[in-house]
């Protein structure tokens, strides 16, 4: 009798209470399937960038050298340099590539698609320096599809010619831009974890 005296009073703030409860616990339910579907699309975006990374390699494997000259040249020009043109061929000196990076230093690119079961030697690099003046550029970029020998990668590092191996062709192509891959310079590939992965992932 009580409730039923007070129902006309309490009433309408018994449903708005009821109403705002209901509209939070839509709203909250809202939000966490959104966040499940941004972060499901997210790890789905970040495993096809992977699989489009192996895929290039896989790819690369078995391009003509002029082809993935035409490759390293198509993501130069995805990242923001200018004035690219691939220049390989007879009477190159030793270039590939050449073009602006996108803070507007002139660059050469030489670029070696070897097989996995060897490595670019430090000679590679030495005429890359070479060239690199030859054609007075103010960077150098060694592009590959294997790794490179620990005096290689002590040459390039010295010398600041960016040296692109393997690992990093496959970041670079699933996404990150070239200028990023000075920053990492030298890195991810040399040490003796490095070498056993590389010989169980490619049977050396």
């Amino acid at each position: 009798m009580l409730l039923a005296g007070s129902w006309p009073v309490a009433g309408p703030y018994v449903l708005a209470a009821l109403l705002l409860a209901g509209t939070g616990t839509l709203a909250w339910w809202l939000w966490r399937t959104d966040r499940q579907l941004r972060g499901g699309d997210a790890d789905w975006r970040r495993q096809e960038e992977v699989r489009a990374g192996r895929r290039t390699l896989a790819e690369a494997d078995g391009m003509s050298g002029t082809a993935f000259e035409e490759l390293v040249a198509g993501l130069c020009r995805r990242d923001g340099c200018t004035e690219v043109r691939r220049v390989g061929g007879a009477g190159d000196h030793g270039a590939d590539v050449v073009g602006r990076l996108p803070d507007g230093r002139t660059v050469v690119v030489q670029c070696k698609r070897y097989a996995t079961s060897g490595a670019v030697p430090s000679r590679d690099l030495r005429e890359l320096l070479g060239t690199q003046r030859h054609f007075c550029a103010e960077a150098a970029v060694f592009v590959t599809t294997t790794r490179f020998t620990a005096p290689a990668e002590a040459f390039a590092r010295q010398h600041g010619i960016l040296a692109v191996h393997r690992d990093h062709l496959g970041l670079w192509h699933s996404g990150t831009p070239l200028t990023a891959l000075f920053a990492v310079n030298g890195a991810g590939q040399g040490d003796r974890r490095h070498r056993a992965r590389w010989k169980k992932t490619y049977g050396m």
